[in-house]
């Protein structure tokens, strides 16, 4: 499947090599053409996840946008030789594109996280963007049974873009099933980004994104993550052994 922007394939995901500025200027595309597109801010943690599912693999490598949004993606990018211009973070990008749709009067939808939480995004979201339109917040407590409501009411909504706060197993794989049926022009899953900005956890300093360790900050707020960072190592070790295998397209063996 060819992108009209540059991409590097690791594991058979392509991912972007645009910077930001160029990620926000094709998205800002996309809703004035009104053009679904589903984003994936990827990492190693999911593309190990992948590897060992391949219908996980599958909500990755058909995503519209992957950018590389944790370090070790950007590392392995280079140590294949394919660098990316620079690591797109999904909270960055988030705020990146609720800035441009505040001078636009943009519509979003939240989606996801505690009912709590959600509600306090949203507020301080609105207060910061208040060119944005807030068409409607629902926590990510719903049952399967429930997902034809929830779509129901977002296609009412009608926003410009989705944003989706759950977990790995069902974030990603939640989009794609439902991408064709919600018809978003932006659809992105956020993780634990509402958290943050409702104030329930910290983001990591300057200096621990900028050296890459983020991962570990957040480690350190939440120690009961420690099974799922010990992937970032095997990930490490794994591109190292592969060398061009990982550059291979096609789904994972």
């Amino acid at each position: 499947m060819g992108k009209s922007y540059p991409t590097v394939s690791l594991y058979g995901v392509l991912f972007s090599q645009m910077n930001m500025k160029e990620t926000v200027d094709y998205l800002t595309q996309a809703i004035a053409d009104r053009k679904s597109h589903r984003i994936v801010t990827g990492n190693p943690i999911m593309l190990m996840a992948g590897l060992e599912n391949p219908a996980f693999h599958r909500a990755l490598r058909t995503a519209d946008l992957v950018v590389p949004d944790g370090a070790g993606v950007v590392w392995a990018a280079r140590h294949v030789g394919q660098p990316v211009q620079e690591r797109v973070a999904g909270f960055d990008l988030m705020h990146e594109l609720l800035r441009a749709g505040d001078r636009r009067g943009w519509s979003v939808f939240m989606l996801g996280a505690s009912p709590d939480v959600i509600v306090t995004a949203r507020d301080k979201l609105q207060r910061q963007f208040p060119g944005i339109r807030f068409a409607g917040c629902r926590d990510g407590y719903f049952k399967d049974s429930d997902d034809e409501e929830v779509v129901r009411e977002i296609r009412e909504a009608n926003p410009d873009i989705l944003l989706l706060a759950r977990s790995l197993n069902t974030q990603e794989p939640w989009l794609e099933k439902y991408q064709e049926a919600l018809q978003v022009p932006v659809m992105m899953g956020v993780g634990g980004s509402f958290d943050v900005v409702a104030g329930k956890l910290k983001r990591a300093p300057a200096l621990f994104r900028k050296l890459g360790l983020e991962w570990f900050y957040r480690l350190l707020q939440e120690p009961s993550r420690y099974k799922r960072m010990l992937v970032l190592p095997r990930f490490a070790l794994k591109v190292i052994k592969d060398g061009d295998k990982v550059l291979k397209p096609g789904d994972p063996s």
